[in-house]
Order: structure tokens, then sequence, then C-alpha cells
């Protein structure tokens, strides 16, 4: 069996990244992104992503494209820009970085929403991040949540 080549949206992003869900592994769902979204989520690993990943090192995407089926079975919202391709949810290990990766995204790259989000009751944080490929509609909008 031969290993099929990776595909890539920028140096550190693969496709196969970008869609991965374990909701549509354990549900048996398809979480296959069309020409729309796939070019939606190359322009947010190039715009967003790869440089938040040269400015910082690693980092690891939690959640990215979600078909109607895995955005429905994780109550998503159903004007949800992961949906489009268009959004990244990305594993905070602590606050500090975590607001390092807030400050970075909000003064350095153009970006549509940047949500830094905490569960009080568990600790845990993440990021989310929105690009538009139609920079005009980038709205700059970032904000905090404790939920």
């Amino acid at each position: 069996m031969k290993n099929e080549p990776i595909e890539m949206y920028s140096p550190h992003f693969s496709k196969q990244e970008m869609q991965r869900s374990a909701t549509a592994i354990r549900l048996g769902l398809d979480n296959t992104p069309d020409a729309e979204a796939e070019a939606n989520l190359q322009a947010l690993c190039t715009h967003v992503l790869e440089p938040l990943r040269e400015r910082f090192g690693r980092i690891i995407v939690t959640s990215a494209y979600r078909s109607k089926a895995v955005n429905e079975a994780l109550f998503g919202e159903s004007h949800s820009q992961h949906l489009k391709g268009e959004a990244a949810d990305i594993h905070v290990s602590n606050e500090e970085m975590g607001r390092r990766y807030f400050r970075y995204i909000k003064h350095v790259l153009d970006f549509d929403q940047l949500l830094f989000e905490h569960v009080m009751n568990n600790g845990c944080m993440w990021l989310h991040v929105s690009y538009c490929r139609d920079s005009s509609r980038n709205r700059h909008k970032a904000k905090e949540l404790s939920i």
C-alpha cells in the first residue's frame, strides 16, 4: 500500500489537519470541504495560521472546516464560519500563551473575528480566529469571552 502525498494549504498546514474531526470519525460523518471552502481554508492558513506558526512555532488546530452534519452534531451556530472554511480553533496551553497569540493576531495580522475563549469551570482555553478571502469583509472584531 502506497502512502498518498500529503496535500498542503501552506508550508505547515495540511488539508487533512484542517478537515480532521473526531466527531466526524466517531459518528461516521463526511467532513470533506467543497472547492469554495478549500480556497477559504488555504487563505486562512496563508494569511493567519502560517504567520502565527512562523512567529511562535508549532500551533495545534483543534477544529477548522466543519461540514453541516458535523456542525449540527457539535450544536454549532448555523452561520458558523467553520462551515465555509473561514475559521479555525487553536489550542492554548496556558493563559499567557493565549494572550500572546491574541495580541499578535490582533495587532499584526489581517483577520475577521478573533475570540479568546475560556471555560471557567475546567480551565479549557482556545482561540477562535476567522479570515475572509475578500479582505474588505474582515471586520477585525476581537474580544475575550469567559463561558
